[in-house]
């Protein structure tokens, strides 16, 4: 973990120093910015009308709707009233007098006034006579100066004189003040001191712990038919006249009954509704009174959307802009680039919705501010990689012909910050071979026929090397030297290294079979192969360099590779190397001291022809042995006896283990002279 650390913090390093400190800079405060608009477009000037105008959007597309709610009737002061009365502001409270003793007569569940009584009329005794008969809880407008602009001293004055005139009777204040944002629209509870009467809706149902502190968004009705309201509206003058009292009162019994005005002129709300059918007047706004009947009958409803809680919020903007900057550094071809660039806007359009749609409260959510700020991250970190990649191909580009395989050339272009600029520490796969026998051939044939043969064997297994995703290092007379995870590391290193290793000695049986007529019998191919740490990168000076790796991976594996003959097999493998390649197909080959070095190694060979309880019977003598169990090698003698000793089919190599478990006990280790 530290070293995966240190090569993290490395890469970083090459990264911060061939951005620069200003390019750096600007990044990091790009992405910070990203971050901020992701979180506070709500509240940015310009954006904040993006915002709206998306919420309103899913506001219209969400609501819920409904033939008619049938709990909440509004009676209306409108035109026709003052024109009947030729009184217009204040409204002729006679009327009101008159309309509420047949409404507290018919038996309505509650009564709310949204009308301030806030400065002296003639017929301000019969209207206060009306309120202290009524029996139907009834709750009547009411504010103050010190928190409503709105309100002079003399009006409150006035206003709170008159409600206290109705102590003790069932006629309560109410605050049926609204707030809308900046832009006029409503579309937010009203978060009101905690020193004035509960609000209009609040007061009418009773308290509701889920709404007390409620400043989310106002769930508006709209109308299953155009032409059919949502609430019932009713001209106040026809409870005044006795005769459609009659006929009407029956339509109040137990129902929330609001009272207020229905003007041309005043007390109109824009909301974001405004685009449905039916659900606003004609100039696209909402009178006051039912606003307050919408929110009434969310209250009724129980239907408080979920919070978002505002540490999300801060996470998704950090997540986004996370996202806009890795999304700078996707490459692939177009079509798969332009994809992914798609699916992530189509997300960032849609899941808002799909938030409204399932209850989440999505006003304040920064829809709008998330496609801005992950466009930042983009741009950001976009800036930043164009800048590194243009040094890094720079120096590809100039390096290609100088030292690099053919292996990874075409990736390099296309990566070019994939190649480290300099020596650098990393965990390979070293694969070493060598053809027994070649160099005593030198001497017995033409050497235009050595120039051949040695070709064409290097071709053969050079295609092997490549085919499977190998560096090729370096020719060393027949002996190829090849290495995986560097200068690109995968994930499947390992096996691809394991199972170019075998198929090494594989190409080179084929050779063996397919040399001209008259060559003498070329030996085989042995292999050896081993995990571990190496310097891999640019040696040999400005005159000639080279990319390579050099180090104990590159050494073990070597003499890996020279071990085969002593211990007469093709393949040999590392525990370091075996375990990492995750392949089932070896079977151990003991434990041995390799020339030159103290520690001992635990060898395997790969044996894909084996059956797996073939494979497991060499694992348990094994075993056996490093626990001090001589009599387990006799399972090994009966292995042996079986294949036969046909020199065609003789195993050598478990012959050679058998010899060399003889010789050792309790798991030691066997040197190599």
């Amino acid at each position: 973990m530290k070293e995966e650390a240190r090569g993290v913090w490395e890469s970083l390093q090459r990264v911060f120093s061939q951005l620069g400190p200003v390019r750096l800079g600007s990044t990091i405060i790009f992405l910070i910015l990203a971050v901020l608009i992701a979180r506070f477009s709500w509240d940015t000037p310009l954006i904040q009308e993006a915002e709206r105008a998306l919420y309103d959007m899913r506001a219209s597309v969400y609501a819920p709707s409904i033939k008619k709610d049938d709990r909440i009737v509004m009676i209306v002061y409108n035109e026709d009233t003052l024109k009947l009365t030729g009184q217009r502001s204040p409204v002729d409270r006679t009327i009101l007098a008159e309309s509420l003793e047949t409404i507290d007569a018919v038996g309505a569940k509650a009564i709310g006034i949204d009308i301030f009584f806030d400065m002296p009329q003639d017929d301000d005794e019969l209207l206060v006579a009306s309120f202290k008969r009524m029996k139907t809880p009834t709750f009547l407008a009411y504010d103050d100066a010190a928190t409503n602009p709105e309100i002079d001293y003399a009006q409150h004055e006035f206003l709170k004189g008159f409600i206290d005139r109705l102590a003790g009777t069932n006629v309560k204040p109410t605050v049926i003040r609204l707030v809308t944002d900046s832009d006029g629209v409503a579309r937010r509870w009203s978060k009101l001191p905690g020193s004035l009467p509960p609000f209009f809706a609040m007061a009418l149902a009773g308290a509701n712990p889920k709404f007390a502190e409620n400043t989310g968004a106002i769930r508006y009705l709209v109308p299953a038919v155009a032409d059919t309201p949502v609430f019932d509206k009713i001209p106040i003058e026809a409870f005044a006249d006795p005769a459609m009292a009659e006929a009407l009162g029956p339509l109040l019994k137990d129902k929330y009954v609001i009272i207020g005005g229905d003007f041309i002129d005043r007390d109109r709300f824009e909301t974001p509704v405004a685009s449905v059918t039916g659900a606003v007047g004609e100039d696209k706004k909402m009178i006051g009174l039912e606003v307050h009947a919408h929110m009434l009958a969310q209250l009724l409803n129980d239907d408080k959307p979920s919070a978002v809680p505002p540490w999300t919020l801060w996470v998704a903007a950090v997540i986004v802009a996370i996202c806009g900057g890795l999304s700078a550094l996707i490459v692939g071809n177009s079509i798969k680039v332009a994809g992914i660039l798609i699916s992530q806007g189509l997300f960032f359009l849609i899941f808002p919705f799909v938030l409204h749609k399932i209850g989440i409260d999505t006003l304040t959510l920064p829809a709008f501010g998330w496609g801005l700020g992950w466009l930042f991250g983009y741009a950001s970190v976009g800036s930043a990689a164009r800048t590194i990649n243009s040094k890094q191909r720079a120096f590809a580009q100039n390096a290609l012909g100088k030292y690099l395989p053919k292996s990874i050339a075409g990736e390099i272009l296309k990566h070019p910050e994939k190649l480290a600029l300099h020596g650098e520490k990393r965990k390979i796969f070293a694969v070493f071979t060598d053809l027994e026998g070649f160099t005593k051939l030198t001497h017995a044939i033409e050497p235009e026929m050595v120039a051949a043969l040695l070709n064409d064997y290097l071709d053969r297994l050079s295609e092997v090397a490549l085919e499977y995703g190998g560096t090729i290092d370096k020719f060393v007379g027949d002996a190829l030297v090849t290495f995986w995870g560097a200068p690109i590391a995968y994930p499947d290193d390992g096996e691809r290294a394991a199972k170019a290793a075998y198929a090494l000695y594989l190409a080179g049986e084929e050779f063996r079979k397919n040399v001209p007529e008259g060559v003498p019998k070329i030996g085989v191919t042995r292999v050896g192969m081993h995990y571990g740490d190496a310097i891999v990168g640019n040696f040999g000076g400005e005159g000639r360099i080279q990319y390579t790796a050099l180090g104990d991976a590159m050494n073990t594996a070597a003499r890996l590779e020279a071990a085969n003959k002593a211990l007469e097999t093709k393949v040999l493998i590392s525990r370091e190397a075996m375990e990492r390649t995750g392949l089932d197909w070896y079977r151990p080959m003991g434990k041995i001291t390799l020339r030159g070095r103290s520690t001992p190694v635990d060898v395997f060979e790969p044996v894909p022809d084996w059956a797996e309880k073939e494979r497991a019977a060499v694992t348990a003598v094994i075993a056996a042995h490093d626990k001090g169990d001589t009599t387990a090698i006799q399972a090994l003698v009966a292995m042996i006896a079986e294949i036969g000793t046909d020199p065609e089919k003789k195993d050598l190599g478990l012959v050679n283990l058998l010899k060399r478990l003889q010789k050792t006990k309790n798991g030691e280790s066997y040197a190599l002279g």
